[in-house]
């Protein structure tokens, strides 16, 4: 196991890739809190199920407040929205990444939001599977 590197992890969105994320933070032991934000009620009660955070809500700026690193695993065309909804909460040094498919319209979308502090280093999984949800979610993905 390695060292713990961040405090709070915020994961915004919990399908395949988010979910795929929480498993293998937690079994590296990459955080001591993962905090699971996503909008549908059924998706979150199944994250909690699935034990894939140590806190759960359906607001993501909630989730993402105190976090060190924050990572949106949403719909590239929900990206700007989710940005502008947590960028209050953001705190001063956080790192801000994504796992959107696409780069110049994610940047588009989501960097006017970012403030000033916060480092948005926009990111791409390189990875899937034609499954989707939390359940679809593995640690070695």
């Amino acid at each position: 196991m390695t060292a713990t590197m961040f405090g709070r992890i915020a994961l915004v969105g919990i399908g395949l890739i988010g979910s795929s994320l929480a498993r293998v933070i937690r079994r590296e032991g990459l955080a001591r809190h993962i905090a699971v934000a996503t909008r549908s009620q059924s998706t979150l009660k199944r994250a909690e199920e699935l034990g894939l955070g140590d806190s759960y809500t359906a607001e993501a700026e909630d989730a993402v407040r105190d976090a060190d690193l924050v990572i949106v695993s949403v719909p590239v065309g929900s990206s700007g929205e989710v940005a502008a909804e947590i960028a209050p909460a953001l705190k001063k040094g956080a790192i801000l990444t994504d796992v959107g498919s696409t780069k110049a319209s994610v940047i588009a979308q989501m960097q006017p939001h970012v403030p000033v502090g916060v480092h948005f280093i926009p990111g791409h999984p390189l990875a899937g599977t034609e499954k989707s949800g939390p359940d679809a979610g593995f640690a070695d993905l």
